[in-house]
């Protein structure tokens, strides 16, 4: 079976933010050969602006879909413009991801997780891994990516491994990048005889079969939370690409992808690509 999707959603308003961000949702669609669709949200005309301003209010978002396209026009070569499409929404942006993802026809969202100026703050950032129907990635606009050639994927033994694996492979086939399992252990016992170890050597034969170079590193301290071992080895070794599967938590908690996610996602800044329960785990042009 082929997943039909090939392109990118990228949130990039037409900012100096913006143009940082344009330029690394570019080494994406230029590296996987995906089109991008670039929304820019704004906000939705007040119910007085439609009554007494409606002409007005009428022009606004082709006025910004002007703006957005001499934006893009002005940002990324010509060469690759038709591999861009614009759009302009009016209203909630985590709804309106939400509602898109739920749509279809986009292999992941990527947003910008940088600490100001995003669209979205930290926990609307959390709600949409969460709630969107597609994976997302999570890029921080002033730490530039221009090649993957090393794979972080932190394991949580209470996670399934079936999505992240396929996605792993996709990546790391498409860059030709090694894959590093970490899995941090805070219990006083032999690393080998760990759950954490058995899952990470489950997952690394896996990706060894499907051609993947693939090694496994278990984190042991005392006394330390689990994602501070894996965000202290993140910051070391320096790979340009986390691949994490959400960690579903009561609705009670409110984010639902748990702390251990949420931590990774925004503690480190490269690029973090997440994906949850809903998601349709087969990527596109990877044969099942």
């Amino acid at each position: 079976m082929r997943y039909r999707s090939n392109n990118i959603l990228a949130l990039i308003p037409p900012t100096k933010e913006g143009k940082l961000l344009l330029n690394q949702s570019l080494f994406f669609q230029q590296s996987l050969g995906m089109r991008i669709f670039v929304y820019h949200i704004i906000d939705k005309p007040s119910l007085f602006e439609q009554i007494f301003h409606a002409k007005r209010a009428n022009h606004m978002k082709s006025d910004e879909l002007m703006k957005l396209r001499r934006f893009i026009e002005e940002s990324i070569p010509e060469k690759s413009l038709s591999q861009f499409t614009y759009r302009i929404k009016t209203g909630d942006p985590l709804s309106i991801l939400q509602r898109q993802s739920k749509k279809g026809g986009y292999e992941f969202i990527l947003i910008d997780k940088s600490e100001e100026g995003s669209t979205l703050d930290p926990d609307d950032t959390d709600k949409l891994i969460s709630r969107t129907f597609c994976p997302v990635m999570t890029v921080n606009r002033n730490y530039r990516v221009d090649d993957i050639k090393r794979i972080v994927i932190p394991l949580d033994i209470s996670q399934t491994t079936k999505k992240k694996l396929l996605w792993a492979t996709f990546f790391a086939k498409k860059f030709g990048a090694q894959v590093t399992i970490v899995s941090a252990l805070t219990m006083n016992i032999d690393a080998k005889k760990s759950l954490a170890w058995r899952n990470a050597e489950k997952l690394k034969h896996m990706l060894s079969q499907r051609g993947v170079k693939c090694d496994v590193e278990i984190l042991k301290a005392k006394g330390q939370e689990k994602h501070n071992l894996v965000l202290d080895y993140i910051a070391r070794e320096k790979p340009e690409l986390v691949i994490i599967r959400t960690h579903q938590e009561s609705r009670l908690a409110g984010t639902h992808i748990g702390k251990f996610v949420s931590e990774i996602v925004h503690g480190c800044q490269m690029p973090v690509f997440t994906v949850n329960r809903f998601i349709n785990p087969i990527p596109v042009d990877f044969e099942v």
